[in-house]
């Protein structure tokens, strides 16, 4: 299983998109929380990217199922279907990409059941050390889910997901595609104040997602961490008049993942290993998430490192269109991913289409220039055009 560890290890570090710190001091060693399945932590639509990959707590959208699930009952329309395609870390290899189709419908007032389907390529692997092999790892995965307003004010929702990982590097009995099921938890409320004669939006948002089982795959005892996280959001909306407003929000986001042990100097190999099988790979997913709170070698300090946050603004005119921005912060220790978003939209009864583009702050970033497209189709548009068309 050597070769397949090597896989993971290079996926990861490709997916993460980090940078490797070299320090003399261990204690400040390059320390990111890792896991399995690392595709489902990016971000799938354009519009969020493009304000820093924020969206616990923004307006709904047809993308709310990967950012929080409970703001669809907001949405305006009554069903929707989202395309999405990012070709990623361009600046590297050119046959990565990322996926993503969505889709929701609203069922009366008050509920809506939603689901996607998203699809992660890594291209074509050459391993001559392996009879000249060549292989196309992927990962995917599916879920549904149904929110509900328990509230005017505030919803609910749950979303099931089933996840697929095959990188494997042969096809022998010991060698299998990782197989994971999971679930999401999600809260958003939406409540409205006055700001002088302005009707004005706040909202704020939680999603736990990816709680779920461990990933094995095949070949060996231990199974990694799927990349459960916790995002937590808040967003204001103030209408300038009729035609213009104003968005500006935050998200905080924390992977709920144990911090892989690191070796304490003088410590035999032997030793740490047996430390690693019991406070790594013996942990179960859920006292991981637990544990994530509080296992960082560094004590309170890295714990807060762990934290990362975005910052996003979208003006809006006329509801049609869109232009936003946004930052992105990692700390240098813990992936050191920093860089600035910009986009902008164009929306329409039908459709809509929206762009990103990512200007990395980090020198030697793959993320730099990484750019999201994403479509979006509103069935109620559909259906009254269809109608028109019809009747002339």
């Amino acid at each position: 299983m050597k070769a397949q560890r090597i896989i993971r290890i290079l996926l990861l570090l490709v997916v993460c998109s980090t940078e490797v710190v070299l320090a003399q001091d261990k204690q400040n060693m390059f320390n990111p929380v890792n896991t399995s399945v690392t595709s489902l932590a990016i971000a799938p639509d354009a519009r969020a990217g493009a304000m820093g990959d924020m969206g616990a707590a923004t307006e709904a959208d047809v993308y709310s199922q990967y950012w929080n699930p409970a703001k669809y009952p907001f949405n305006i329309a009554r069903a929707g279907v989202g395309v999405s395609y990012t070709p990623w870390l361009r600046k590297l290899v050119n046959d990565i990409n990322l996926a993503n189709l969505t889709g929701f419908y609203r069922i009366g007032d008050y509920s809506a059941v939603h689901a996607s389907l998203r699809y992660f390529s890594l291209g074509e692997v050459y391993l001559a050390d392996m009879e000249d092999m060549t292989i196309k790892p992927y990962e995917m995965a599916i879920d549904a889910g149904y929110s509900r307003m328990l509230s005017q004010t505030f919803s609910m929702a749950v979303n099931l997901r089933f996840i697929l990982s095959d990188i494997k590097y042969d096809y022998t009995a010991e060698s299998s595609a990782g197989k994971a099921f999971s679930a999401d938890i999600a809260l958003y409320r939406l409540g409205y104040f006055m700001a002088g004669n302005r009707e004005c939006s706040f909202g704020w948002g939680l999603n736990i997602s990816n709680i779920g089982s461990k990933i094995s795959y095949g070949g060996s005892d231990n199974s990694e961490f799927i990349p459960t996280n916790l995002r937590l959001g808040m967003n204001i909306t103030i209408p300038f008049n009729e035609y213009n407003k104003f968005s500006f929000g935050a998200d905080l986001n924390k992977m709920l993942v144990p911090t892989y042990p690191k070796q304490n100097e003088g410590e035999a190999d032997e030793d740490y290993e047996e430390r690693v099988q019991k406070d790594y790979y013996d942990v179960s997913s859920i006292a991981g998430i637990f544990k994530s709170f509080g296992d960082a070698p560094n004590g309170f300090k890295e714990e807060m490192q762990e934290i990362q946050w975005s910052l996003g603004a979208e003006y809006t005119y006329n509801d049609r269109f869109m232009l936003r921005a946004g930052y992105h912060h990692e700390a240098e220790n813990k992936g050191n991913r920093k860089y600035f978003t910009v986009g902008a939209g164009f929306h329409m009864s039908v459709f809509s289409i929206d762009a990103s583009y990512v200007f990395s702050t980090a020198q030697t970033n793959p993320l730099d220039q990484t750019m999201r497209f994403s479509l979006g189709f509103d069935l109620d548009g559909m259906r009254d055009l269809f109608g028109k068309m019809k009747r002339r």
